[in-house]
């Protein structure tokens, strides 16, 4: 019952977001009684943080199972981000903004271990890269790091993009182009016009 109530939890949060679901709402949509719920979760707040590590949990294990399949370093990180963005349902920024306001904490930790892990596999990723000619060899591997957290970041939480106009796909794709802009080499700028092509980038 336990993991019958996070899927289903999980799954009613990302569609309608934390604060909007109650512990009422999720009883009904089991048909079950809010006391089951606490017997497993002492407070939404705990539900919350089990609700989102596990998404986070599930999403890294995938994104693991993409780099194993060792794609060349762009396509490796087309499907990543391809991946996360069906998974987070395009990403509803609603949701997102109602765990920074409302559940600082969680988001706080949930924050650190994404960036942990990205930060590996995106170390992987730009050294494999620089070692099979698709990136320069003159691109420091920490900046590009931290302009690339930097610059991620700021299309989620800034005031710059208003979410009227522009929708999480639509940035993340120029994004992504303006990332791979930044450091490919010859033989990289030729898969991705390669791929503007095939209109995948």
């Amino acid at each position: 019952m336990k993991e019958k109530i996070l899927d289903t939890a999980t799954d009613m949060f990302l569609s309608l977001g934390f604060k909007s679901v109650t512990m009422d709402d999720i009883a009904d949509k089991l048909s079950i009684s809010k006391k089951t719920i606490y017997s497993h979760f002492s407070n939404k707040e705990k539900l919350v943080e089990a609700c989102a590590m596990q998404l986070f949990q599930e999403i890294t294990t995938s994104i693991d199972e993409i780099v194993a399949e060792n794609h060349n370093p762009i396509d490796e990180q087309l499907y990543i981000h391809e991946f996360i963005l069906n998974k987070l349902k395009e990403e509803n920024t609603s949701t997102q903004f109602q765990l920074y306001k409302y559940y600082p904490e969680i988001d706080d930790r949930l924050r650190e271990k994404k960036i942990e892990h990205t930060e590996k596999c995106l170390t992987k990723n730009l050294t494999r890269g620089i070692e099979e000619g698709f990136y320069r060899d003159d691109i420091e591997i920490k900046l590009v790091l931290n302009f690339y957290f930097m610059t991620l970041e700021g299309i989620k939480n800034s005031d710059f993009f208003s979410m009227e106009n522009y929708t999480i796909p639509f940035l993340i794709k120029h994004f992504l182009e303006y990332h791979f802009r930044a450091i490919v080499s010859e033989k990289g700028l030729k898969h991705i016009n390669s791929l503007k092509h095939k209109k995948s980038i």
